[in-house]
């Protein structure tokens, strides 16, 4: 009788070691599989990808689940803040990181054909309709409303035209992951994708995300940007001619933005004050920047000019021009006034996307960009430069002469002083006014 209890426990002990060893062998083929991904997307330095792989493992044997499975977010908080007792933080970050890498790998295993119906399509098409209104409710501008349109599309090719009202936040996820992991987009580029469809989410299909979202984050590259001398702006500036000079020499003279400088009315100048109100700038906030006044002469001429187009508009009872927000229904008849006309109008009508109206919009913004690429190749400038150049160039130039940077920041209306420091790296004259003490010998 005891024999026999002691060949049953030993029966037990070796299935259990046969299952322990089955189970090591399925961990060791899962890890080397994640090896294989993170080697071939590329990511990571080699010797980076071990420890890696040793997060990985540390975190499902802590939370005794098999590696096939895709842990969710408080999951990973209670491992995560486990390790925080015993590592120090980078590589708690790393082994966040980690996490987020082998839950996308997770993602991207194929998994059996379950027969699952063929994309909805249409509820696609109508869906884009219900995100076209829902942006239009909320008086987003025309070049927001194209490009959330646009990641919705990506959206609904990646998730393979899954049906919208089966989405879960894991899609999302996923889909934020695959554009850190396999497009190598930037960060603001995977923070716009974010905001658009959890716009879809919220706005559209009703669903809020209560879950975190544990996405592989983009990579933060810091690119210093492309300035230019004093010399080479003049040298640009030379090239160019009529309107397009004007544009070019207020956005370098006031450190304005592309569409900034699109979107001035007459009534933003001041000149008088010698200041330039930008309403409604990025992050729908208004503020005052600097007008040059070398220019004042130029814009009086150039407001005489735009006036003959702003008469042409009211003898031929042209609509007037586009208000934001809801100002053209509380106020009917605001558009033909001219201190709302734009300050750069188009020299043609055209009709408005949104209503079908037939107006005078202001200039293209490819009217200038063009222009000015044109001008930079016959002033021989090889630097990369663009008109956003000029905005560069004006806060550099300003921290050269020793202005105060929170006075730059003002102008350039940045929300964070670290965005405005980015300018200290790349100016050319000491500001600190510190001589080394080489010079002194």
């Amino acid at each position: 009788m005891g024999v026999l209890i002691v060949s049953g426990i030993a029966d037990i002990i070796a299935q259990r070691v046969l299952l322990c060893g089955m189970y090591l062998i399925l961990e060791m083929a899962m890890l080397r599989s994640f090896e294989t991904f993170l080697n071939k997307k590329g990511s990571l330095r080699p010797q980076y990808i071990p420890y890696y792989l040793k997060w990985v493992s540390d975190c499902y044997h802590f939370l005794n689940q098999p590696l096939s499975t895709r842990l969710n977010s408080d999951q990973k908080k209670q491992f995560l803040s486990d390790m925080g007792k015993k590592y120090e933080e980078w590589q708690v970050n790393q082994a966040d990181t980690a996490l987020r890498l082998y839950d996308y790998f997770l993602s991207q295993t194929p998994l059996p054909n379950t027969g699952d119906p063929s994309p909805d399509k249409e509820s696609w098409r109508s869906l884009e309709e219900k995100m076209r209104e829902a942006l239009r409710l909320r008086h987003r501008s025309l070049s927001t409303e194209k490009t959330y349109l646009l990641w919705l599309r990506n959206f609904g090719n990646f998730v393979n035209g899954k049906s919208p009202y089966q989405l879960e936040g894991r899609d999302l996820q996923d889909f934020l992951s695959q554009l850190a992991v396999e497009k190598k987009v930037s960060p603001s580029t995977q923070n716009q994708a974010l905001n658009a469809i959890v716009f879809l989410y919220r706005h559209v299909l009703d669903k809020n995300i209560e879950q975190v979202l544990s996405a592989v984050r983009a990579k933060q590259k810091r690119h210093l940007p492309v300035v230019l001398t004093t010399r080479e702006v003049q040298s640009i500036f030379d090239q160019m001619s009529g309107t397009t000079k004007l544009m070019a020499m207020l956005i370098y003279g006031a450190g304005l933005r592309l569409q900034e400088c699109l979107e001035l009315r007459v009534k933003d100048i001041d000149l008088e004050q010698s200041t330039l109100t930008i309403r409604s700038g990025k992050g729908d906030e208004d503020r005052r920047t600097v007008l040059p006044e070398a220019l004042k002469d130029d814009l009086i001429h150039h407001l005489s000019e735009i006036r003959s187009f702003y008469d042409q508009d009211r003898k031929n009872e042209i609509a007037g021009v586009w208000l934001p927000g809801a100002l053209e229904k509380k106020y009917p008849n605001v558009g033909e006034e001219w201190g709302w006309f734009w300050l750069f109008p188009a020299k043609s009508l055209s009709v408005d996307p949104r209503s079908n109206t037939v107006r005078r919009h202001h200039v293209h913004p490819a009217t200038l960009q063009k222009a000015f690429k044109t001008a930079v190749m016959k002033a021989g400038i090889t630097k990369e430069a663009s008109v956003h150049t000029l905005r560069h160039s004006f806060a550099t130039h300003l921290l050269e002469k020793g202005y105060d940077i929170r006075t730059i920041q003002e102008l350039l209306g940045h929300r964070n002083l670290q965005t405005t420091m980015i300018y200290t790296h790349v100016a050319t004259k000491n500001i600190l006014g510190v001589r080394s003490p080489l010079d002194r010998i």
